[in-house]
C-alpha cells in the first residue's frame, strides 16, 4: 500500500453461480493459474488483508473465505458479508473475473478516491463508456446496515441499493450524494502513467496498454475464456 492512505480490506468477489461458463469460473485456469489467484495477487499488492467472497470451500487454499449471510441472494450478499467481516474501514471489492484489470489502475484509484480532501465519501464506482460497474468497489463498512436492510427487503439489485443507501447517507449528513457516492468516469487520461519503480506491477506494459479494452471485460463464457487466453502477456500476475 502507498503511504499516506489509511489500510484497506481486500476481497475478491467469488460466489456467483457461473452457469454460463458451466463451471465455478474461480477455479479455472488462464496462463496456467486459476482466475482466483490471479485476483488474490492483485489484492495483496494493495490490501492490509486479503479474503474471498464465496462457499466453495476448494477456495480456501488461497485466502480465507468469507460467507454470505444470506445465500443465494447475489452480489450484494457477498459485498454484505464482506463488511461485516472487515476490521477496516475501507474496502477494495474486485470481482474474479477481470483478470486484465492492471493492479496499477486499481493502485491509483485508491489513491485518488481515499487521498481526497472530501471526508463524506463512503463509496466508489468506476464507469466505463456510460455503462457501470457496481461489483467494482471501494467501499466504508458504514455502507453495510443499508445493504442488509435492501437485502432484507428482497431488492437485490446492487446499484439501486447502494445509490438508496449513499442517498439516505448524504441526507442523514447533510450533505449532496455525489459527495458520499463517488462514480469516476474511466478513460484514457485517467489511466496509471508509466512509471520507474522497482515493482513491475507498477509499470503498465505495452500488451497492457494495447489490449486497454480488455481491463474491464468479464469472463462469462468459454468462448470468452478462449479469446482471453490469446492475450495473456497482457496479464500482470
Amino acid at each position: 500500500m502507498r503511504e499516506g492512505l489509511p489500510p484497506v480490506g481486500g476481497y475478491v468477489l467469488a460466489g456467483g453461480k457461473s452457469s454460463r461458463m458451466g463451471s465455478d469460473k474461480a477455479l479455472l485456469e488462464l496462463a496456467g493459474k486459476p482466475l482466483v489467484l490471479h485476483a488474490t495477487t492483485k489484492l495483496r499488492r494493495l490490501c492490509a488483508e486479503v479474503s474471498i467472497l464465496g462457499s466453495d470451500s476448494a477456495l480456501e487454499r488461497f485466502a480465507p473465505l468469507v460467507r454470505d449471510l444470506h445465500p443465494g441472494y447475489g452480489p450484494m450478499a457477498g459485498i454484505e458479508a464482506a463488511l461485516l467481516n472487515s476490521k477496516f474501514d475501507w474496502n477494495l471489492v474486485l470481482p474474479v473475473d477481470v483478470p486484465f484489470l492492471p493492479t496499477a489502475l486499481l493502485d491509483d484509484w485508491l489513491w485518488s478516491v481515499l487521498h481526497r480532501p472530501i471526508r463524506d465519501i463512503k463509496l466508489a464506482m468506476l464507469s466505463v463508456d456510460s455503462y457501470p460497474h457496481p461489483a467494482l468497489l471501494i467501499i466504508h463498512r458504514q455502507i453495510v446496515p443499508y445493504l442488509t436492510a435492501s437485502l432484507e427487503r428482497g431488492e437485490l439489485k446492487l446499484l439501486p441499493a447502494l445509490r438508496s443507501a449513499c442517498d439516505e447517507i448524504a441526507a442523514k449528513l447533510k450533505v449532496k450524494s455525489k459527495n458520499v457516492f463517488v462514480e469516476m468516469q474511466w478513460d484514457d487520461p485517467f489511466a496509471p502513467v508509466m512509471k520507474d519503480d522497482s515493482e513491475p506491477w507498477r509499470t503498465l506494459t505495452k500488451a497492457q496498454r494495447e489490449n486497454r479494452s480488455l481491463w474491464f471485460v468479464n469472463l462469462n463464457t468459454p468462448q470468452e475464456f478462449a479469446d482471453a487466453e490469446r492475450h495473456i502477456d497482457a496479464l500482470d500476475t
